[in-house]
């Protein structure tokens, strides 16, 4: 997930941009939001829905739950509504590390290929 909060300053995003931001479809979104009612995009004129940054963060802990942790939905449902699930700060620890990861791997690349 390729998705950084600090560098975007959009304040709304339509379905499209959310679903890259996860590397998801429009599809599983759409889906996402009759089975979590956490997720609730406004709809405009066209019914086009516009997310806002809650939302984004509402959608990246399901993506959490459900796509990382390998939770059901009702068992995802269930954290959420608990609130034993994860909080923001948890998710912006796990993304953080994922970033020193992807760095720490492209670094063994690059020493790598001076040996």
């Amino acid at each position: 997930m390729a998705y950084n909060k600090d560098k975007d300053l959009r304040m709304f995003y339509n379905i499209k941009q959310v679903a890259e931001m996860f590397g998801v479809t429009e599809t599983l979104l759409r889906y996402w939001e009759k089975e979590f009612p956490n997720i609730h995009p406004a709809k405009g004129g066209r019914g086009i829905r516009q997310y806002s940054k809650e939302d984004v963060e509402q959608v990246r802990l399901v993506y959490h739950l459900v796509k990382e942790r390998g939770l059901t939905l009702q068992g995802a449902r269930d954290a959420i509504r608990s609130k034993k699930g994860v909080s923001n700060a948890q998710l912006e620890v796990v993304e953080k590390l994922k970033k020193l990861r992807e760095d720490l791997q492209c670094l063994n690349r690059e020493l790598n290929g001076l040996v």
